[in-house]
């Protein structure tokens, strides 16, 4: 057995994971003068020191490929991590596929996602008023806009008001121009009758709190070495360091929440993962943040004869109704955009142009075959070339060497195009996680069982998705050259649920305040108390719905009531 190791300090909060919620608890908590010990599982992360935002994919193997331990590049800001994480895996029901990401960093994935920021609307929070179907939030979109509001101000982003049903604005710096195929896909979307705005990125086109703009330099996933789009080591922990109330442990692997014979939360059991000892942290409150699954995982693991099922798990609910987003793919290539002279595509990181869902109404009068929507994500230009030139659905080669290559090269180089559906998926019980009985990670912590099922929404969402990208390709004068699936679970990354709030303690994990019913002093701000999953990327909302939790716990602690 590892030896056990006490903290001799009582905190007044501690904050397991560094991400987006995380680092909005912290960041939060601290600056209203609460003493905060986060927890890490993986190492430090300096996005000044370690980016490699200016490094040429030619100087590295297979021109920056992915690999499994880098799936999205070779220069991908990821110290630890992927679905595959050595020495922690995870395993999945008979019948069942699900793909856990998992980011063993400081700041998590929040130093490589994509920085799509949207706020999710007013149906978004009670969907099943709309169709009967899943659950809806215990607030409302009015009890969550002011910090959306403050959310966005932090971290900087960039869009345009637009009025939109459903998509709401927000308080957005300006957005970059279009590029040339994000031009011809809005000329079309426009015939078609389909919206196609500026984009909602958390990336800096003005300057913002001592953090530069944007200078077009490279790929955003790369992290940001000036700050200028939002990660949450420069953005939330920097500032919450500032304070002098803020210890951060990195390499600290959870194990338990601990609990005390009141049946509160006392602290916090961790491996440190240098020494692999087990080292006890206390604290008046205690908020979970390690991602939602993760979370699920430790609340599972934290078994007492006051929580024999877990803790705070009364209702056997948590890790139920997990959620990822449903996607799939078409790519396609437009002749118009042959022979254009050479360009400069420059401009923040990922697309200057989206489509939010727009079939509101059609759904509402029962003419859609499926309940819930999409957004279109947009892909193309004339970007540095990596490995992808010579292969996959971004090909544009059709053979040759020298002269007839560097001629191809230039005449088919940027016309190329992709659509990425991003969607809703409605909570159903055959998807959630457990402990397997059987199987411990390196750290002697059990692991995670997976299982995972799409509905029949999820299915002709995704037939819809690549019926109307062939449409918009087609409407282009293009032809298309690949169409994907439907995504696996977990492949978007976008995973939600696991301890969902409501406004029963009989049917949920959480208040309205994120706070566990069965431990008044355990709260949770990540992605694990959403109770639905909007076709709106969820870091945003992670952000927004944090600080309103935090928020909360710093009030309750000035009142003493935790």
């Amino acid at each position: 057995m590892p030896q056990v190791k006490a903290s001799p300090k009582t905190y007044d909060a501690i904050v397991v994971g560094s991400g987006a919620g995380g680092g909005i608890a912290a960041h939060v908590l601290t600056l209203a003068g609460a003493k905060v010990c986060m927890l890490e599982a993986g190492g430090d992360y300096n996005t000044a020191k370690q980016s490699d935002m200016f490094k040429w994919n030619y100087d590295a193997p297979h021109r920056a490929a992915g690999t499994r331990e880098k799936p999205f590049g070779y220069y991908d800001a990821t110290l630890v991590g992927g679905w595959q994480v050595p020495g922690e895996p995870y395993t999945t029901g008979p019948g069942s596929e699900f793909m856990w990401y998992r980011a063993r960093m400081l700041g998590g994935r929040t130093n490589h996602y994509g920085r799509i920021s949207l706020r999710m609307g007013p149906y978004d929070f009670k969907p099943y008023s709309r169709d009967g179907k899943g659950f809806d939030w215990p607030i409302t979109y009015d009890d969550l806009a002011p910090y959306y509001d403050k959310a966005e101000e932090l971290i900087g982003v960039f869009g345009t008001r637009e009025g939109l049903e459903n998509t709401p604005d927000g308080r957005f710096q300006p957005a970059p121009a279009p590029r040339a195929h994000e031009r011809i896909i809005k000329k079309i979307s426009d015939k078609l009758k389909i919206p196609c705005i500026p984009s909602r990125l958390a990336i800096l086109t003005r300057p913002l709190n001592g953090r530069p703009a944007c200078h077009y330099c490279a790929e955003c996933g790369r992290a940001c070495a000036v700050n200028a789009n939002f990660a949450s080591p420069g953005v939330h922990i920097k500032p919450a360091l500032a304070t002098g109330n803020l210890e951060v442990r990195t390499g600290a692997m959870c194990r338990e929440v601990t609990v005390g014979p009141d049946g509160r939360a006392s602290g916090v059991s961790y491996i440190d993962t240098k020494t692999r000892r087990e080292v006890t942290v206390k604290a008046r409150v205690v908020v979970l943040a390690a991602s939602c699954c993760e979370t699920a995982r430790i609340m599972l693991n934290s078994r007492s004869s006051l929580f024999p099922n877990g803790i705070a798990n009364s209702t056997g609910m948590v890790g139920k109704y997990i959620m990822d987003t449903v996607g799939a793919a078409v790519s396609g290539y437009l002749p118009i955009l042959e022979d254009l002279p050479p360009a400069n595509d420059d401009g923040v990181g990922g697309m200057h142009m989206y489509m939010p869902w727009w079939l509101y109404q059609q759904q509402k009068a029962g003419k859609m075959p499926f309940s819930r929507g999409y957004h279109i994500e947009l892909g193309g230009g004339r970007g540095m070339p990596g490995a992808g030139i010579f292969g996959g659905s971004h090909n544009i080669l059709g053979g040759g060497y020298g002269k007839d290559f560097k001629r191809d090269v230039r005449k088919m180089y940027g016309a190329n195009v992709h659509f990425s559906g991003r969607g809703e998926m409605i909570p159903n019980e055959q998807s959630y996680c457990e402990i397997d009985p059987d199987v411990v990670d390196q750290w002697g912590i059990p692991v995670l069982r997976f299982h995972f099922k799409w509905s029949q929404d999820e299915i002709l969402q995704a037939k819809h998705m690549q019926d109307t990208f062939q449409e918009i390709i087609s409407a282009a004068g293009g032809r298309v050259t690949s169409v994907g699936g439907i995504s696996r679970g977990g492949e978007i990354i976008h995973e939600v649920g696991a301890t969902k709030m409501g406004d029963d303690p009989k049917t949920s994990v959480l208040n309205q305040w994120c706070q566990a019913w069965d431990c008044k002093n355990l709260f949770i701000t990540d992605a694990a108390p959403f109770a639905s999953n909007a076709d709106k990327n969820p870091t945003l909302s992670i952000t927004a719905l944090g600080w309103r939790t935090s928020d909360y716990i710093a009030d309750q602690i000035k009142k003493r009531n935790l």
